[in-house]
């Protein structure tokens, strides 16, 4: 069953391959790019190998899959999917294998974090690709296929919410393949409206289909090396940060928006949580570019009193809460200066909602841990109180505010441990802290030296396979990857 799975899955990255093929072909013969073949090339291995892996294996007679079979499903197919899709990176670009894994890595985990330079002359269908990565990546590669394919319209959840974290699928539709289609759909909508609007903006149509894509993933690949900068627009700036806070708002409300059940939206105490940690962050940042000193020679990179600095903060907080990583017309937080980039990093690591594409710690978790250090406080004073914490109303268990802090724990030991290795090969301390942060919240741009104006091409090769863990580990949300290093998971699939 689970070579069946792996193979129907890569078919369905050959489906996505075979788009961008089309979309180097007709640039092949509109303006002699030559992108075409590597990306034919990727498609072919993609058919071929996923269906040898479908045709290993007969008819399963069970459909059931254990827990344990889950996690392995769900982080390997990250793995698969990122090896192969760094093929037209290869074969067209000549990118070394840790380079070209780093690249593909970042775009499936929707973190846009890059190696490459020059896009604005790199041929359509390589940045087609890049941008469909993300795309296909922000909802779920697993979620892609409980959508698209029939087999797994099965009574067994345990691959959607390994991958789907933060959705109560007992209270949505009883089959998960109709939860994934309707998700599908409401994630297709939202895409186009938002290439729609970035077409009636500054944008070609094939701009705004590639943001769009990466935008409503929160991933943040750009066309164009200067990002949404390079179109010098304020309207893309505030539609852009309209999309990106929409998107990283939990999946599972928009569901029960399509279900005419309103109400949930506002009496859902993250989303209240998140919109009000982003909208005093706004604020902060608007004092900090009136009031905060910014660092010599700085003073061109910041906004100009007015408009312009409601828009840059609205931008920045937007972009980096998000973990979307869109660099913005005054974007360099590196340059303004440590007052600045030390909230930067904060944001990025809280993140927005969980089951959302937006990457980070979630709002939710951090609710429930100050709800925890509350009731700690309140414990301290009256012993024998009986204090729950509540979340929307609802009674929140031990065991999931002990998977909150654990989860906050192991979130910060993994950040200490990566800027250790990531200094002991050649990275000083600010970069580092920023890096660890990014790759785990699935940002992108960095501080120091892989700050939002550079890329990571200049990173030692060991420091970028440990970046594409920690990417994966981010995006399926530290457990499901580390699960897979104890083992006791080994013995008990046995």
């Amino acid at each position: 069953m689970k070579k069946s799975i792996f193979g129907i899955l890569l078919m369905v990255e050959g489906a996505f391959v075979l788009l961008a093929f089309l979309v180097s072909l007709y640039c092949h013969f509109m303006y002699g790019e030559d992108d075409w073949q590597s990306l034919g090339i990727t498609a072919l291995v993609c058919f071929a190998v996923g269906g040898l892996s479908k045709l290993m294996v007969g008819k399963s007679s069970s459909t059931r899959l254990s827990r344990a079979d889950s996690f392995l499903i769900v982080a390997l197919s990250w793995v698969f999917f990122s090896a192969i899709g760094m093929l037209p990176y290869i074969l067209y670009l000549d990118l070394d294998p840790a380079s070209a894994f780093f690249e593909a890595m970042s775009g499936f985990t929707t973190t846009g974090a890059t190696v490459l330079s020059g896009l604005d002359d790199m041929p359509h269908g390589i940045l087609f690709w890049r941008s469909l990565t993300q795309w296909m990546g922000g909802l779920g590669i697993v979620v892609f296929s409980f959508a698209l394919i029939p087999v797994y319209d099965l009574k067994n959840s345990n691959i959607f919410s390994a991958e789907v974290t933060g959705i109560s699928l007992d209270r949505l539709r009883p089959k998960i393949g109709s939860t994934a289609r309707r998700l599908l759909i409401i994630y297709l909508t939202l895409t186009g409206i938002c290439a729609l609007v970035y077409w009636l903006g500054s944008m070609n149509l094939f701009d705004s289909v590639c943001h769009a894509l990466t935008t409503i993933a929160t991933g943040g690949f750009s066309t164009h090396d200067k990002s949404m900068a390079f179109f010098g627009s304020p309207f893309l700036e505030y539609a852009a940060s309209v999309f990106m806070v929409m998107a990283s708002v939990n999946f599972s409300l928009y569901y029960y928006l399509s279900i005419r059940r309103p109400k949930v939206l506002w009496n859902n105490e993250e989303l209240r949580g998140f919109l009000g940690i982003w909208a005093c962050a706004i604020l902060v940042f608007v004092l900090m570019f009136c009031f905060a000193p910014v660092q010599p020679g700085a003073e061109g990179t910041l906004p100009p009193p007015g408009e312009a600095t409601f828009r840059s903060a609205l931008f920045h907080v937007s972009s980096t809460m998000t973990s979307t990583g869109f660099a913005g017309q005054y974007c360099d937080y590196v340059a303004w200066g440590g007052s600045f980039w030390m909230p930067t990093v904060f944001i990025m690591a809280i993140g927005a909602c969980a089951g959302s594409t937006a990457g980070g710690i979630k709002v939710i978790r951090i609710i429930i841990c100050a709800k925890s250090v509350v009731k700690e406080f309140v414990l301290q004073l009256h012993p024998r109180m009986v204090k729950n914490i509540r979340l929307s109303g609802h009674v929140v268990g031990d065991d999931r505010v002990r998977r909150a802090l654990a989860f906050i724990f192991i979130y910060f030991l993994l950040a200490v441990m990566a800027m250790m290795v990531w200094t002991f090969f050649g990275l000083d301390v600010d970069t580092s802290m920023g890096c660890c942060v990014s790759m785990l919240s699935n940002v992108g741009p960095g501080t120091g030296s892989c700050g939002p104006t550079e890329n990571f091409m200049h990173v030692h090769t060991v420091s970028k396979w440990l970046m594409s863990f920690y990417m994966l580990v981010g995006r399926l949300e530290i457990y499901t990857v580390l699960f897979l290093f104890l083992p006791s998971f080994w013995r008990d699939r046995q």
